[in-house]
């Protein structure tokens, strides 16, 4: 078996690949990171040493033009300011819409995108990290089960039944997610999730701090905080 991991350079992305690498052996499995003209490219570069500790092909997409007309506040050409506060006290001002930080359909882009490329590789599943704690209350809903589910349909019928998706944490939360990455050695010092492009991860924004809450949980510091 093939398989295809979308790679992002974070601890949901990096732990897919390494089950990834378990189940299938580091020579069948492919990363693919994915520009969207996101304000700086850590993650990237994340991504890029992580390929490399995993020994696996890593492969590059650019799909920033799409997501030029969006003002996420997490592109390079927004003006807005990303939110220094938790998702869910995000969520409350947002009365039941995405919060600031959700590209418009990018998990649905990005999984077609890879379709395409699993597909020409002769890959029969992509792994994404989606995970329950950010589909919650519609903050992204493309992390959702209904959206995996539809999506898996869609490319399965559309790839003549060769490929299918893969979200392996869509009910876990991100502690769980931290778990696993735990028990199968994830180097979690190698990824970067913050969303601002700083010498080190900022601390306040909200997936540094779910990521720190989700260490917490399994009793061990985010490796990236003890980089502060």
């Amino acid at each position: 078996m093939k398989i295809l991991v979308l790679s992002s350079g974070g601890v949901d992305s990096t732990t897919c690949l390494a089950m990834a690498v378990q189940k299938a052996g580091k020579e069948n499995v492919t990363a693919l990171s994915i520009s969207y003209g996101q304000k700086h490219t850590k993650e990237l570069e994340a991504s890029e040493k992580i390929a490399d500790y995993y020994g696996v092909e890593h492969l590059h997409l650019d799909l920033a033009k799409i997501f030029e007309y969006s003002d996420c506040s997490l592109l390079e050409h927004s003006h807005q300011e990303i939110p220094k506060e938790s998702y869910a006290e995000q969520i409350q001002k947002t009365e039941g819409k995405p919060v600031s930080t959700y590209v418009p359909f990018r998990n649905g882009l990005f999984l077609s995108s890879a379709a395409s490329i699993a597909i020409s590789k002769g890959c029969e599943e992509i792994y994404y990290g989606a995970h329950s704690d950010d589909a919650a209350g519609s903050a992204y809903p493309d992390c959702s089960q209904s959206f995996h589910d539809a999506m898996n349909q869609a490319i399965y019928e559309g790839s003549g039944k060769q490929l299918k998706i893969v979200a392996p944490f869509v009910s876990w939360t991100k502690a769980e997610v931290v778990k696993k990455g735990l028990e199968l050695g994830v180097p979690y010092e190698l990824t970067w999730s913050c969303y601002e492009g700083g010498e080190q991860p900022c601390g306040v924004c909200a997936t540094c701090i779910d990521r720190i809450a989700a260490f917490e949980k399994n009793g061990v510091k985010d490796p990236a905080q003890q980089r502060r």
